[in-house]
């Protein structure tokens, strides 16, 4: 590891801790005495994500991340809800053991991620993954959720209110 400062390339490690899916270590350079901080991650497996268009692509964690947020966007959820879902499906993926794994596979694990999280970020995701066609897509996949769902989670507005609830049941 080379120094930032004076670009020796010996240290000496002053301190280790376990942080986030990896190390982090605190040096003192040999040469100029600085201190400065590494992060170490463990690198696995090259993993390619194959595409409908039978593509293959190599797997990104940043792609993942960023579609996540951007379904997510505004939303009011935990601080850290979004690095942990994306690190249980990059850990789901790395334990299938395989070397490609279909674009759908990804796709249904971060819808159903979604759905457990925050019905809007599910919706925002499907309406892109599943390339709803017209309105009446989009309308069946809220009513799914709807009728698997009859309560919001907590601090969420309810898709539909109580009283049109009440209407429909009784049509």
């Amino acid at each position: 590891m080379n120094c930032p400062y004076c670009k020796n390339a010996d240290s000496r490690v002053i301190d280790s801790r376990d942080v986030n899916e990896g190390i982090r270590r605190r040096r003192q350079c040999l040469s100029c005495n600085s201190r400065f901080t590494t992060y170490e991650r463990l690198q696995p497996a090259s993993l390619f994500i194959v595409k409908k268009d039978q593509r293959r692509e190599e797997y990104s964690r940043e792609k993942l991340l960023s579609g996540v947020r951007k379904a997510c966007e505004k939303r009011p959820l935990p601080t850290g809800a979004i690095e942990n879902s994306v690190n249980e499906i990059e850990a789901e993926l790395y334990n299938q053991g395989k070397a490609e794994i279909p674009s759908t596979l990804v796709g249904d694990m971060v819808m159903e991620k979604l759905k457990k999280m925050d019905y809007i970020a599910y919706i925002r995701f499907a309406s892109v993954y599943r390339e709803f066609a017209d309105i009446r897509a989009l309308k069946e996949a809220v009513d799914n959720l709807v009728v698997v769902q009859n309560k919001p989670h907590p601090g969420q507005l309810a898709l539909i209110p109580e009283d049109k609830k009440q209407e429909i049941k009784k049509s």
